[in-house]
């Protein structure tokens, strides 16, 4: 199956520890649709960190249709039409090297990889001859989270999350009419309340190479 760009995000992140993330919400028109809704392919944020469960793993959190309400969020999926790619590149190129691939099928989120692409930019083949692991998506409000791990090491979850991303919007607007100078300190969370579709991915750092940095972005995908 071939599948063509939609949008991305890219980080940079140091394997040995840290957490580095880039935001993106609210998009334009014409990636939003109407009524500023956020579709299931619009990325909000993308994270790399090393894991709180230890040094030998690295984890990956792409986060996508912000600013779902509770309501929304009892409702919200996966659209089964979307590939959720997250790409690294471990030689520095700013080419992925290794693919991490996430697609909603019989209702459940399975992830392959992380593999080597079969073509590098813009179009990609879901690539299943690398380490697949399949959960089921979470539902909203539920006690627990559903995790699967595979045999190679790697837990993944996928479903509904509360934002972690904090940003003053209304200081920023108010900042850039010229009628505040700094932002407010504490700030204001504009995200709190507020919900996302999250795919986590946790691996094993012997799956991503030897690099001792790595870029990382993410990107959406449709046939």
């Amino acid at each position: 199956m071939k599948l063509k760009i939609l949008t991305g995000i890219l980080v940079t992140v140091a394997v040995a520890g840290g957490v580095i993330f880039a935001a993106d919400h609210i998009d334009a028109p014409a990636v939003t649709g109407p009524g500023s809704t956020s579709p299931g392919n619009d990325i909000t944020d993308i994270y790399a960190f090393q894991s709180p469960a230890g040094n030998s793993k690295m984890v990956f959190a792409l986060n996508t249709q912000g600013l779902l309400s509770p309501g929304a969020s009892a409702t919200a999926t996966f659209p089964s039409g979307v590939m959720y790619e997250i790409n690294i590149d471990n030689t520095g190129d700013n080419v992925e090297d290794l693919v991490i691939q996430c697609l909603v099928q019989n209702g459940k989120m399975r992830v392959y990889g992380p593999v080597a692409p079969g073509t590098t930019g813009t179009t990609s083949m879901v690539k299943t001859n690398g380490p697949v692991t399949e959960v089921a998506v979470t539902a909203y409000a539920a006690a627990t989270p559903t995790v699967a791990t595979n045999s190679n090491g790697i837990k993944v979850f996928a479903g509904p999350r509360d934002d972690p991303f904090f940003f003053d919007l209304v200081r920023f607007k108010e900042i850039l009419a010229g009628t505040q100078t700094a932002f407010r300190n504490p700030g204001v969370d504009s995200f709190a309340g507020t919900n996302v579709m999250s795919i986590v991915v946790e691996v094993p750092k012997t799956l991503l190479g030897s690099a001792a940095t790595i870029n990382v972005w993410g990107e959406t995908k449709t046939k």
